[in-house]
């Protein structure tokens, strides 16, 4: 950890640092009741819920329990999620709208009242939520958002700009949102999943489902978990192909840097309307405040040199509050489907007992809590008022048909431009840590040169659709612009939907 204002050499989450428990890898085949394929916030809150149902539930990880996106969130817990509601209006009218908002206040209150039952110390505190806008533009937008939020019911209005040196042309605030340290609140969680006699693996991939009487998880190791129904809650559905969910669905990846800063912060939680996004939080730190401020959002593999996205960032905390101390950056990763609201549900029409929840566009601690919530009752088969909403079967032909066309194209484009890219990096030109695509034999290849000078050679095929994957040298990755896979710099996966690691190359 720095102690001056440095920026840290590597990413690393503060949500990350806390003490989680360790679980062993499956190793041999089992039957539960239900299996969870996911570690996050929608994993092991569902398996709270279902092992307190009298289910046999079973947790698989492919690497540590929130690892993942969830331990790499702002972990804001809110309804506004952007300038969302008009366009819910005006896309599926005011009833869908209404649930929306009503399904995100749902999980908010689980998540309060949760908290207060079980008396879990996660920095829970209640927030006011605001979204300001610097443009005309976007004032214009913040305006027709109240309107909606008048017309939906929504407790909030416009306010007088913000607490910082920020000059704003409109500002609509939510009352009464919350934020919480998320891998604390779900610690708990596991440890009352686990005392109920919940079991988790972690290291454990599944890469396959196996139909007959009862669906069956096949795992990397060739171990298999029959069970009556599945939970594909791993942030990317892990059986893309059922149901195509890599046609359906960008990610986009956004960046976090947390500062200790010169001016007080004032409490709230602050996003802007514009682009490039800015978002702005604190959490208690060493009993003072670390400030969250986020955004810089792209599509994965794709724009500028990433680390030039936490200089953005830098660069605008220094101007807006000052920074003292820089401990910490990370990066997320987040699922965007083609008309923004999550899905949530049978994975496909035909396939009652494999349930899907992915998409949740960057807002997961109330998605993810709202997925788990809903996948419970569909599982015991209860009555849930917002199963229509996020059936994953719907298609809205506005704006669903001209999005799938968008980010189709955009695959193509990019599959045929790492085809005949040339590469002009050779390998002799590589400083310790720094990676880079190279030529090799006349071949593209992925070579990283590690802080001790030792070479890491991969081939950049990405093993689900053959795209060719780009060097990210913020996080020592290899991204997919096509779908969004995430690889280590010697090829292990990172993110999904590629299941099976980049192919090593070995010149000895």
């Amino acid at each position: 950890m720095t102690s001056t204002h440095e920026m840290p050499q590597y990413p690393e989450s503060y949500w990350r640092e806390i003490n989680l428990p360790s679980f062993e890898k499956l190793s041999e085949h089992t039957s539960v009741d239900i299996a969870i394929i996911g570690g996050g916030i929608t994993g092991i809150t569902a398996g709270y819920l279902l092992i307190n149902e009298g289910f046999k539930v079973a947790i698989l990880e492919a690497g540590s329990i929130l690892s993942g996106t969830t331990g790499h969130t702002t972990a804001k817990i809110t309804a506004q999620h952007g300038l969302i509601y008009d366009e819910l209006i005006n896309h599926f009218g005011q009833e869908k709208a209404s649930l929306y908002y009503s399904s995100a206040n749902q999980a908010l209150e689980f998540i309060r009242n949760t908290v207060q039952e079980k008396q879990i110390d996660c920095d829970f505190s209640q927030e006011d939520a605001f979204i300001y806008a610097t443009s005309e533009e976007y004032a214009q937008k913040i305006e027709a958002e109240l309107e909606a939020y008048e017309t939906i019911g929504i407790n909030g209005g416009l306010v007088d700009g913000i607490p910082f040196n920020i000059n704003t042309k409109a500002t609509l605030c939510m009352r009464d949102q919350a934020q919480f340290h998320p891998l604390k609140y779900l610690e708990r969680l596991v440890q009352d999943f686990v005392k109920a006699g919940g079991i988790i693996y972690e290291g454990t991939t599944a890469t396959d489902i196996g139909e007959g009487d009862h669906p069956v998880v096949i795992t990397r190791d060739g171990q298999r978990v029959k069970c009556k129904n599945i939970i594909a809650a791993s942030h990317f559905p892990f059986v893309d192909m059922m149901g195509f969910y890599f046609a359906r669905m960008y990610q986009e990846r956004s960046y976090v840097i947390g500062v200790r800063a010169q001016k007080e912060f004032p409490g709230g939680m602050y996003i802007s309307a514009d682009s490039p996004t800015r978002s702005l939080r604190y959490t208690p730190y060493k009993d003072e405040k670390l400030i969250l401020v986020g955004g810089e959002s792209h599509k994965t593999g794709q724009g500028i040199n990433m680390m030039k996205h936490y200089e953005a960032l830098e660069a605008f905390t220094e101007k807006t509050l000052g920074i003292t101390d820089f401990p910490y950056r990370w990066s997320t990763q987040d699922l965007i489907t083609l008309d923004k609201l999550p899905y949530i549900g049978p994975i496909t029409k035909q396939k009652s007992g494999i349930y899907v929840a992915t998409g949740y566009k960057k807002w997961g601690m109330t998605n993810g809590t709202t997925a788990a919530l809903l996948l419970k009752d569909l599982i015991i088969g209860a009555e849930n008022p917002y199963k229509e909403l996020f059936d994953p079967a719907r298609f809205q032909t506005d704006p669903s048909l001209k999005k799938v066309i968008s980010i189709n194209t955009d695959v193509a484009k990019h599959l045929i431009k790492g085809k005949i890219e040339t590469v002009s990096k050779k390998p002799s030109e590589l400083e310790n840590d720094e990676g880079s695509a190279v030529m090799i034999n006349g071949k593209r290849a992925g070579a990283y040169k590690d802080t001790e000078g030792k070479l890491h050679w991969i081939d950049t095929t990405c093993t689900h659709m053959g795209c060719e994957t780009e060097w990210n040298a913020a996080e020592r990755t290899w991204d997919c612009p096509c779908h969004g896979s995430r690889f280590s710099y010697d090829g292990e996966v990172f993110n999904g939907p590629a299941k099976k690691p980049l192919k090593k190359i070995d010149l000895e």
